[in-house]
């Protein structure tokens, strides 16, 4: 999708505002170059002072990249382009991010075991003239898993930095009967809808 506009977005400085292998990975396996970023913002917004889950993942996606960009500047760099996103899991009314312990991740995982959930991705693009928001979301169900396998996977160590105390590109992945939506949002970057806003915001330099 691309394509059209890759020899543009490979002159550009463009920052993602993540410490996340994975995200990286992705705008990589696309043909971008990305430099890492991970941002200082705090993620301490309220969920409850928004009107969905869709405008939390936004704003927070928002206030990393305004963090990153601002320090970038005040360090005398500036990027042409700030990518910043927010993956959060939510079961009903609630919002799961990573479990603060093994026995958080054991609550989290034992209530998504034979149900569907819902996965949101915020992500903000950001350049010195244009800032682009948009949110993707992706039903994931859970096939049933017991306690012993539950237990095991957190053995692993991979559910602690993952919202929802799972990751759908690793072990995690076992879990999953089947995905309904973007997969990539599960992953933490929906790599279609970022695709798109990449390709409208440089396709008149072509």
């Amino acid at each position: 999708m691309l394509q059209p506009v890759m020899h543009i977005l490979k002159q550009k400085s463009i920052i993602l505002a993540s410490g996340s292998p994975r995200r990286k990975e992705l705008i990589e396996n696309i043909g971008l170059k990305v430099t890492l970023c991970p941002s200082l913002f705090e993620e301490n917004l309220d969920p409850k002072s928004f009107n969905s889950f869709s405008e939390f993942v936004e704003e927070t996606a928002l206030q990393k990249v305004l963090e990153v960009e601002k320090r970038l500047l005040s360090e005398g760099k500036r990027p042409d382009v700030v990518i910043g996103a927010d993956t959060m899991v939510t079961l009903g009314k609630e919002m799961f991010g990573k479990p603060t312990s093994e026995a958080d991740a054991f609550n989290m995982l034992s209530r998504l075991s034979g149900r569907g959930h819902t996965v949101y991705t915020g992500v903000v693009v950001k350049t010195q003239h244009k800032t682009v928001k948009f949110t993707e979301k992706t039903d994931v169900f859970f096939g049933n898993v017991d306690d012993k396998q539950i237990k095991g996977y957190i053995a692993t160590g991979e559910p602690m930095d993952k919202a929802g105390g799972y990751g759908i590109q690793g072990v995690g992945g076992t879990f999953v009967e089947r995905v309904e939506g973007d997969y990539f949002t599960v992953v933490g970057l929906p790599l279609y809808r970022l695709s798109s806003v990449l390709y409208d915001m440089f396709k008149d330099q072509i």
